[in-house]
């Protein structure tokens, strides 16, 4: 940022962004992401990403939070966007800590709000395409990044009933700096 200067303020611990004229400390915080594992009949509604990041690999529908919007007023908004699918929310599922990017994801279990219709979601503007997928169908290889598995697997974990207290990240990656390893090409 041009004027600023990074140095550790008075009375603070931690490098700061300041400016050098008129010393206004320019905080940077982690983001909040949003979304949800959507369920209809037991299988979960995954979007394949049409913008970066990760363009061609599927995903729960989730983004950042908005200003002015609740936890529950911006999955919803992202379910939409990204999946056009109208949703229930049930709760939380899982709070996600990914300290190597300045995010903290807060997931929610949904399920489609039409009830005893046919499950009706499409691909949004951010998406190529959108499906629903049963666990064992699930595109593991093609998976966008590993809050997402953890958060499948906290899905998987929650079965039908009433959710527990939210998951939290796998203890091999308590604050989230592993990035994600794909797997080995195919060979043909």
């Amino acid at each position: 940022m041009f004027g600023f200067v990074r140095r550790v303020p008075e009375s603070d611990h931690r490098e700061r962004m300041i400016c050098a004229d008129c010393g206004h400390i320019d905080y940077q915080n982690p983001k909040i992401v949003v979304g949800a594992v959507v369920v209809s009949q037991g299988a979960v509604l995954l979007c394949r990403h049409a913008i970066e990041p990760r363009v061609g690999f599927w995903s729960l529908a989730a983004g950042y939070l908005e200003l002015g919007e609740t936890l529950e007023e911006g999955a919803t908004r992202e379910i939409w966007e990204e999946g056009q699918a109208r949703i229930m929310l049930e709760g939380i599922l899982g709070i996600f800590s990914i300290s190597r990017i300045g995010q903290v994801h807060v997931m929610f279990r949904a399920l489609l709000s039409e009830a005893g219709a046919p499950p009706h979601f499409a691909a949004g503007a951010e998406s190529l395409e959108a499906g629903l997928f049963p666990w064992d169908r699930t595109p593991w290889d093609n998976i966008a990044f590993p809050s997402t598995r953890w958060t499948l697997d906290a899905w998987r974990r929650s079965g039908i009933g009433p959710l527990g207290a939210p998951a939290g990240n796998p203890a091999d990656d308590a604050r989230g700096t592993k990035p994600l390893v794909m797997p080995p090409a195919a060979s043909s």
